[in-house]
């Protein structure tokens, strides 16, 4: 609230439809550049800016960044879990399937950096379970949410490539792209990162040394609209896919549906799935699941 409060009298006055105009004003006019208080201020009023100029063209915003490529797009499911116990996991999936998703994502380790056996066959157990029941069809993400050493990330590589995951989401932390690199070359399941990278700037360094195979950004962080279609467009040059992150609300959500209608290498969204009945007692317009796919949305903005 502070950072967009400072960025008040710079923006009073400004044509709101100079999207790209503002966006890099603003993220010029900061001395310390970047960082999540920065970026989600600016994330904020992109999302703002084109909701404001589709309203007033009376279009959709994907129409406004070069029309759709598809009509709908695939959803992994978070937040659909109620136990932690490996058979406990296995009933939650079952009846998140049994909805139509045809993708989940779950947090099988977690604890201190330094992992034990005892944690580690736990969370490989949790996997193994939930795969069992939803047979080999059914996507599964694994997030590590950067709780494992290099070490310990290998070992989990190595136990969850015969369960076919969907990916190892951020195994080690971020902010080594040299170590992710030798990682990724190790390990025999997809790699993803990107939620805590802000602009195309740090996410170039993780691109350039093709460290990982999935990126996801997250629209309310990394700099809205605007920056996450730069992302992805650099992102295809390297044959790597996009999967926005977005466990931010109603807003992000369907921002993110808009943005997935116009990116060529978008893999799949997040959705979570706790609170989406509460997102649609908010949105002018709800948001259309059918099947486990996310379908575009209608009207103007």
């Amino acid at each position: 609230m502070a950072e967009i409060e400072s960025f008040k009298k710079f923006l009073i006055g400004q044509d709101p439809f100079q999207i790209e105009h503002i966006w890099t004003s603003l993220h010029r006019r900061v001395t310390w550049t970047g960082g999540a208080v920065t970026m989600s201020a600016i994330s904020a009023i992109d999302l703002a800016l084109w909701d404001i100029k589709g309203k007033a063209l009376g279009v959709p915003v994907y129409d406004l960044m070069g029309g759709k490529v598809r009509d709908k797009v695939k959803l992994y499911a978070n937040g659909w879990f109620n136990g932690s116990r490996p058979e406990e996991l296995a009933l939650d999936a079952k009846a998140t399937v049994g909805k139509g998703y045809k993708a989940l994502k779950l947090y099988p380790f977690g604890g201190p950096q330094l992992i034990t056996p005892e944690r580690l066959q736990l969370g490989v157990d949790r996997v193994a379970a939930v795969r069992e029941t939803v047979g080999p069809n059914i996507d599964i993400g694994v997030d590590i949410r950067n709780a494992l050493n290099i070490w310990g990330a290998r070992r989990v590589a190595q136990k969850l490539e015969p369960l076919d995951i969907m990916f190892m989401e951020e195994p080690i932390l971020y902010d080594n792209s040299t170590t992710l690199v030798e990682l990724a070359r190790e390990a025999r399941v997809p790699i993803a990162v990107g939620e805590r990278l802000y602009t195309r700037w740090e996410f170039r360094e993780v691109l350039e040394k093709n460290a990982v195979d999935i990126i996801q950004p997250d629209i309310c962080h990394a700099g809205g609209m605007s920056e996450l279609k730069k992302i992805a467009a650099m992102a295809e040059t390297y044959y790597v896919t996009f999967a926005p992150r977005n466990s931010n609300g109603p807003i992000s959500t369907i921002a993110s549906l808009h943005l997935d209608m116009v990116i060529n290498n978008c893999f799949m969204q997040e959705l979570i799935l706790r609170f989406f009945d509460r997102y649609n007692e908010v949105l002018t317009n709800p948001i259309v699941v059918e099947d486990g796919f996310g379908i575009s949305p209608v009207g103007p903005g």
